[in-house]
């Protein structure tokens, strides 16, 4: 979407968007009011851009999402904007099931920007708590002993001096101090290895030009640049 390639990841339960079956994909934001047309025979036909191939909730919400932005821009948003955006479109997810709800996703929009949601919670039945965890490591890069096994690493000779990385994980991987639980309802931008709360933290890397960048769109503009030169000339 936009030139650019956008990867989801989904670990939880959402039983608004969960065995659709042949029902209609649930649509959110603007994209509501775009999701279907009139053909010439009355006939109406979704006008999404986005289906699901398969009937997972994970497949469904990320179809959803992308459609919803799809209909609310038309150019690359800035990173503020796509911030309160993407926190609109999870409030509306979880808006009227926040029970049964469980919704923990990282959301990659090109090579660079990341974004990652938690509304964490237990399946009924079960006592495993569902939800997201970071830590961020940079130098001076120390050794880590992992959780569940007899197992150490040495960050130290798998980084340089330059690197900064954000590990997210349903739970803390490692039994060092500095892991972080997402708050409910939190949605964070990471851009490299730090993280970002809130739209008005994401004015900085934005203006670091480090925001949405695409070779397609850019080109279209400049199509449509030399469109509208060429018939100021013919005017």
């Amino acid at each position: 979407m936009w030139g650019i390639q956008w990867t989801f990841a989904h670990n939880g339960e959402v039983p608004k968007f969960s065995h659709l079956g042949d029902s209609k994909l649930p649509s959110l934001g603007t994209s509501g009011r775009r999701s279907s047309i009139i053909t010439a025979s009355g006939r109406y036909i979704s006008s999404s851009t986005y289906h699901p191939v398969g009937d997972t909730d994970s497949e469904a919400v990320f179809c959803a999402i992308l459609n919803a932005l799809k209909a609310e821009f038309d150019s690359l948003p800035t990173l503020p904007v796509l911030h309160k955006t993407i926190k609109r479109l999870c409030d509306e997810i979880i808006r009227g099931d926040e029970e049964s709800t469980i919704l923990n996703f990282l959301l990659g929009c090109g090579p660079y920007t990341l974004f990652a949601y938690s509304w964490p919670g237990s399946r009924p039945g079960s006592s495993v708590w569902n939800g997201l965890h970071y830590i961020v490591r940079q130098p001076p890069f120390a050794t880590a002993q992992l959780v569940d096994c007899e197992y150490s690493v040495d960050f130290s000779e798998l980084t340089t001096p330059s690197d900064r990385v954000a590990v997210i994980a349903t739970k803390p991987l490692t039994n060092e101090e500095g892991w972080k639980e997402f708050q409910r309802g939190e949605l964070l931008m990471f851009d490299y290895g730090l993280p970002y709360s809130s739209a008005e933290k994401c004015e900085s890397v934005e203006r670091q030009g480090r925001g949405l960048f695409s070779k397609v769109l850019r080109r279209r503009q400049r199509q449509r640049q030399q469109e509208q030169e060429q018939q100021s000339l013919a005017t």
